[in-house]
Formats: structure tokens, C-alpha cells, sequence
């Protein structure tokens, strides 16, 4: 089966009923539709994600609480690698001003962006595309990268690695990575020791949605 690309896969997100209301959770001022939420369930229906793109992941509400305790500045070009449902990327953008763009290699979690960005009232860039295919004229666009739980096979670490140097020559000035401390991620983190100034955290939110795991901030160039 064909999938559709993400432009075309947009347009058939629905705008959100009032009256479905009941199965809309707030989360770090961030509106998000349950698994029981009529539109989730047409989506997951005609939409059947790959690539682990089948719901919210926690690393995302850890790499939501530390850009609230390290905000990027408004309009800050952010690019969001691994975006999936784009929570972070709506986060962003609705707190801060920033504009943000969410890259995936699967085109059929756009429509789930789609839908939650509409519910949020912000807009988000879309683009298809590996993290091995964004290449410095690409990344040369953006301030700044963020994912959250993107290094969970061992082939990831050398991806994530090239892309931070691909990063470096592109003149982005910081990636932030959010991860429940994966081995691939573990060794990706040591392995930037002797290769770029950066900086390992080990971070908890106890609410409203538990998470743990670990931040990774690279800075690609002195502020």
C-alpha cells in the first residue's frame, strides 16, 4: 500500500467537536485527545502508524518540562526530529512563539499532528524525511533540534551522531534529546565525550504525566 505524503495525509484530519470534550486531556497547557477520542479512533483506523508513531511518548512531557526551566527564545526556529504526534512541537510553539517544523519518517502520524495542532489552535510545519536525509542545507534553516525517545535501536547512534555533526557544520546552536535512558542512548551520550561540548541530565516529573529518564543538551556553538 502507497502511503499518502504528509500534505496530502493532512487534509484529512478533522477539526475537533466541542462535544467530544470528555476524551480531551490538558497536559503543560497542552490539549491531547485519548485513545477513546472519536477522531483517534478514525485515524488509527485509516492512518495505521510505523516506525513506534502510535501514540504520546513520556520523553516528550521531560523534554516539555525542561524547555519550560530553559526556554528558547520566541521565534526560535526549532526542528523537531522523530516528531510522531507533534507534542512538543505544539508545546513550543503555543508557549513560547517559536516556529517550529516536525520531521518524521513516517508520513501517517502527520495527520495526528494535524489534528492536535488544530485542537491547539497553533500551526506546524511538516516534512517527511529520515534523520540520515537531513543534510546541512536543510538543518542551515534551524536554530535548534529536539526529540524526544528517537535513539531506541542500536543502528540510532550512529544516525544521531552524524546528524549532530551534519548540525554543527549547518550553524544550529543547540539539540536537546529527551530519552528513558535506552542503552543505544546511554552509549550515544558517552560517545560524545570527545566530540562535542554537551551536557547529560538526569530528569523526573512526577506529574501530571510521570516520566523519567535523562536530557541531553548539545551546544553546537557558545551562546
Amino acid at each position: 500500500m502507497t502511503k499518502s505524503t504528509s500534505k496530502q495525509a493532512a487534509k484529512k484530519a478533522r477539526k475537533v467537536s466541542p462535544k467530544n470534550s470528555a476524551t480531551i486531556i490538558e497536559e503543560l497547557g497542552v490539549k491531547l485527545m485519548t485513545a477513546k477520542h472519536p477522531e483517534i479512533k478514525r485515524l488509527k483506523k485509516q492512518y495505521p502508524t510505523s516506525i513506534h508513531g502510535d501514540k504520546f511518548w513520556s520523553s516528550s512531557y521531560l523534554l516539555m518540562d525542561y524547555l519550560n526551566d530553559n526556554p528558547p527564545k520566541k521565534k526560535t526556529k526549532i526542528l523537531e526530529i522523530g516528531c510522531g504526534w507533534g507534542l512538543t512541537a505544539i508545546y513550543c510553539t503555543k508557549k513560547f512563539g517559536c516556529k517550529v517544523t516536525g520531521v518524521d519518517a513516517d508520513p501517517d502520524v502527520f495527520p495526528y499532528l494535524q489534528a492536535h495542532a488544530e485542537l491547539n489552535d497553533v500551526k506546524i510545519k511538516q516534512l517527511v524525511k529520515k534523520f540520515e536525509k537531513l543534510d546541512v542545507k536543510t538543518l542551515s534553516k534551524y536554530d535548534m533540534i529536539i526529540g524526544g525517545d528517537i535513539c531506541f535501536w542500536d543502528e540510532l547512534n550512529d544516525t544521531l551522531f552524524d546528524l549532530f555533526k551534519r548540525a554543527k557544520k549547518a550553524g544550529v546552536k543547540k539539540a536537546v534529546i529527551a530519552d528513558p535512558q535506552r542503552q543505544p542512548f546511554i552509549d550515544l551520550c558517552a560517545r560524545l565525550d570527545d566530540h562535542f561540548t554537551h551536557e547529560v541530565w538526569d530528569w523526573e516529573l512526577p506529574e501530571p504525566t510521570p516520566a523519567d529518564g535523562d536530557i541531553l543538551v548539545v551546544n553546537f556553538k557558545k551562546s
